[in-house]
């Protein structure tokens, strides 16, 4: 199974990034073989829309599963609509999510984990969603 999971470095062992449309990395893992690709988020610094440009490119790369600690609104609308499965609520390294994953521990959720600007300077805290509510 082909996932993506945020990152804050480009290898298995980085931390998790904590949001999504503005993390620094996409791994981008198949999950039989552990083999990845690590994308750079072109993302990062844009004004607005992240989460769409992010969940656009996601959706581009054929990944059924997206791992992440927070998703926005529109960013869950983007993946959504590709048929791709969110998991908010994820952390420690990325390694880690994986293996939590292919015991059955994470499970994909039905509604965004924060608010629209969450990943901007001075966005908002989110609404203080635990892991997998």
């Amino acid at each position: 199974m082909k996932v993506c999971v945020t990152s804050q470095g480009d290898s298995l062992d980085s931390q998790v990034d904590p949001r999504f449309g503005r993390c620094l990395y996409f791994l981008i893992i198949d999950t039989d073989s552990m083999d990845f690709e690590a994308i750079e988020n072109p993302s990062v610094k844009v004004g607005g829309g992240a989460g769409i440009v992010s969940g656009q490119l996601i959706a581009s790369k054929g990944v059924e599963i997206v791992m992440t600690g927070n998703v926005g609104p529109n960013a869950f609308q983007t993946l959504q609509a590709a048929n791709v499965k969110i998991i908010v609520g994820v952390s420690g390294t990325v390694k880690q999510a994986i293996e939590e994953f292919k015991k059955g521990q994470l499970k994909p959720t039905e509604d965004p984990s924060v608010g629209s600007k969450f990943g901007m300077p001075g966005g908002g805290t989110g609404r203080g969603k635990g892991r997998n509510q």
